[in-house]
């Protein structure tokens, strides 16, 4: 059973107080710092007014990212069923001859 902390995130200016698994509190930090880099680069690049526009952005950016990593094994997968197909193809050719 995994030991419950409790830890505070910081994300846009604002403190989170978070009862998480002690094998998450890494992967939660090191998400916060990302997003909090993300905000500054949207900040500088961008005229923003709202912080909760540059949160949506960033929430779209790492949306985005997933899907994209998704989308990617998909068609990773598609050309390794091919290569399989056409190796089989191969076997079997070799193995009448």
């Amino acid at each position: 059973m995994d030991e419950k902390l409790k830890i505070k995130i910081s994300i846009a200016d604002r403190v989170y107080p978070l009862t998480v698994d002690l094998s998450q509190e890494e992967g939660l930090r090191s998400a916060s710092k990302k997003i909090d880099v993300m905000i500054k680069q949207f900040e500088e690049n961008y005229a923003v007014r709202d912080k909760q526009d540059v949160l949506a952005m960033c929430a779209l950016q790492f949306a985005s990212q997933v899907e994209q990593k998704q989308i990617d094994k998909i068609i990773d997968g598609d050309e390794t069923i091919e290569r399989i197909k056409r190796i089989n193809s191969l076997l079997d050719q070799y193995l009448e001859n």
